[in-house]
């Protein structure tokens, strides 16, 4: 379903994604894991087509996020990690709204809103102004403009950051019933959100993939704070000793 081959984004000297690969099975929930400042909304960005890559090449279905974005974009769902949302708009208006800019069939509009609306829990708040929902609320209007469109793939970047641990939990579950159908890949920061909600788990450090693997198999023997920690310490040991020339941070094996 998604294919990345060694993506690659730079600012002018400085490289933010580095050679980046993975790949993301239809009906999967893939964790695209890092620290803060690793490249993971980069990749996302880069992903669904808001981003032109630098180099390499990334496919979502079979086709080319530069070279058929527009077939890429009608079959990706994306919340970036702060929602687009308009202040000014109810609920139900800002939906029919994405709808509409998403091409969403004209006779279509109506159900796809409702259909997105229960999806995500918000029959009770569709009157209301975004200005005045809680933050909670927010970030369900972010996910069911997302996929309004009945979209193939689910990008969500860092979707519970700043919420409560209810509506942590709330949020979690609600990830976990949209796959199945589709593919979901969640980024962020929180290793317990990967651990609880994830099949498959890519971790990045420093714009380059350091590991990808099964959550069963890198929890096998250990927790994944304890996978994740171990990873990056050691990867950062090897960039700190590849960027010495005198040899002198190198660490004895």
């Amino acid at each position: 379903m998604i294919e990345v081959h060694e993506l690659i984004k730079r600012y002018g000297d400085r490289v933010a994604v580095d050679r980046v690969s993975f790949t993301a099975e239809k009906g999967h929930i893939l964790g695209f894991l890092g620290p803060n400042g690793a490249g993971k909304s980069t990749t996302m960005r880069m992903l669904t087509g808001f981003l032109p890559p630098s180099g390499g090449t990334a496919k979502v279905a079979g086709f080319d996020v530069v070279s058929q974005s527009d077939e890429v974009r009608r079959r990706i769902g994306y919340l970036p990690e702060s929602p687009p949302l308009y202040p000014e708009m109810t609920v139900r208006s800002y939906l029919t709204f994405v709808a509409r800019l998403k091409g969403v069939a004209r006779g279509r509009v109506r159900s796809a809103c409702d259909e997105a609306t229960e999806r995500m829990g918000l029959e009770e708040v569709s009157g209301r102004l975004l200005a005045h929902l809680s933050k909670g609320f927010k970030q369900r209007v972010g996910i069911a403009q997302a996929l309004v469109h009945d979209p193939e793939v689910l990008v969500l970047d860092e979707p519970t950051i700043g919420l409560d641990p209810r509506q942590i939990i709330e949020i979690r579950s609600l990830i976990r019933s949209l796959a199945g159908n589709r593919t979901v890949i969640l980024s962020t920061h929180i290793l317990p959100e990967v651990s609880q909600i994830c099949d498959k788990v890519v971790i990045i450090n420093e714009g380059r993939v350091i590991c990808e693997d099964s959550r069963e198999n890198l929890t096998r023997d250990s927790s994944l704070e304890e996978v994740f920690l171990r990873l990056i310490t050691a990867d950062g040991a090897r960039h700190e000793a590849a960027s010495d020339p005198s040899g002198s941070g190198a660490i004895e094996t």
